[in-house]
């Protein structure tokens, strides 16, 4: 049964030209028929993948914290009602730092949010330009110090790996948001997204991304300097103080069930793979015409649930039990992982083994996408 809740709120201010998310810019959105569309379909989720009480709700986007306070206190009044809160739930909402936004962030912490993720990105005007960003550093400073005085918890965004960018910028950059003292922090690359401006860009030559050496150089400084500083890395891009990870993201990472509501979610159920229309007047359709906004809802095979719960859990610090996931899906451990490239990797220094766990190490994190193409067997991920 799903512990975890979705709501994707697709709406932004302007779409940034790195971003390949399910947003859209609207001149007007009317809350109240978005309220009710919303509602109907946690409740056909709830219906199929109710049982236990949450363990978290994650509102993501687009950018949720333009929704009006009422809205997601309805939301949460909703969820409450229907499969009701484990103890110490964890309520997460993402949110731009700008002024406009962090006027809600005290009524938001009124109505449950108690963790607030923070897309920052950078710390300096100019690279927030180049980024798309509506806010400036000065503002973005602000509205973090505004959600660290109303939210338990806080977490915020940085891009990295951006052009021209040295490594002893980067350093100084990253020694300036430890210097903020949150709990969490996720620290991307910039990757150029099919699809997204910064494609175009690229491809006419206003700008060259930076090259593959000098990535690998400030992805390793940036594990460096967070497990220095009490933050390390527990997932591929994502740091945290121990006990501050994001248990609605390890939800995803370790592969368990979560029901995903709104445009664009995704979710797994009882071995389905459920996905929403994606755009904002599409899933409204679906829901005006059936109560539900699902446009896929596709049984997984064994195989394909196994392959995607190592892909996923490879990317965490604490790796996978493969005893435990050959148990949950009926398969041997040599069919989870190749057991000769495993050896040979773990001879690299790339992958440890500590009994049945299975994990990639710090110097292999760097090359993971091309371990865990190596480590996954191609018949298991091609299921």
């Amino acid at each position: 049964m799903a512990r975890a809740l979705y709501i994707h709120w697709p709406f932004c201010l302007a779409k940034c030209p790195y971003c390949d998310f399910n947003s859209h810019v609207r001149d007007r959105v009317d809350h109240a028929h978005w309220q009710e569309a919303l509602l109907a379909d946690m409740r056909h989720e709830h219906a199929l993948a109710g049982g236990e009480p949450l363990e978290s709700i994650f509102f993501g986007g687009g950018t949720p914290s333009l929704m009006p306070p009422a809205l997601v206190a309805r939301l949460l009044q909703e969820a409450e009602a229907l499969w009701g809160f484990a103890p110490g739930i964890e309520i997460t909402l993402e949110g731009n730092p700008s002024s406009v936004e962090a006027a809600n962030y005290a009524a938001l912490a009124d109505v449950g949010v108690n963790r607030v993720s923070l897309g920052l990105q950078a710390l300096d005007d100019a690279t927030l330009r180049f980024l798309g960003r509506l806010h400036d550093a000065s503002e973005g400073l602000k509205a973090l110090e505004v959600a660290q005085r109303h939210f338990q918890r806080v977490s915020f965004d940085l891009i990295y790996a951006r052009p021209g960018q040295s490594l002893n910028d980067w350093r100084a950059e990253l020694d300036r948001a430890l210097a903020y003292g949150t709990g969490h922090l996720s620290l991307y690359q910039l990757t150029i997204e099919p699809g997204t401006r910064f494609e175009t860009m690229v491809r006419k030559g206003d700008f060259t991304p930076l090259d593959e050496d000098a990535c690998a150089d400030m992805f390793a400084l940036t594990r460096e300097v967070t497990a220095a500083a009490g933050l390390p890395a527990y997932e591929i891009s994502n740091h945290a103080r121990p006990g501050e990870e994001s248990r609605h993201n390890l939800t995803y990472w370790r592969y368990q069930d979560y029901c995903g509501i709104g445009p664009g979610a995704h979710g797994r159920r009882g071995g389905l793979a459920t996905v929403r229309h994606r755009k904002p007047e599409n899933w409204l359709a679906a829901m005006a015409k059936s109560a539900q906004g699902i446009v896929e809802e596709r049984p997984l095979g064994i195989p394909e649930q196994a392959s995607e719960a190592m892909l996923m859990g490879l990317r965490l610090r604490e790796g996978v039990d493969l005893a435990a996931m050959a148990a949950r899906f009926g398969m041997a451990e040599d069919q989870l992982c190749d057991p000769a490239k495993t050896r040979f990797y773990e001879g690299q220094a790339l992958v440890w083994r500590d009994g049945a766990r299975l994990g990639v190490t710090e110097t292999g994190m760097v090359l993971l996408d091309g371990l865990l193409s190596e480590l996954v067997p191609a018949q298991l991920v091609e299921g």
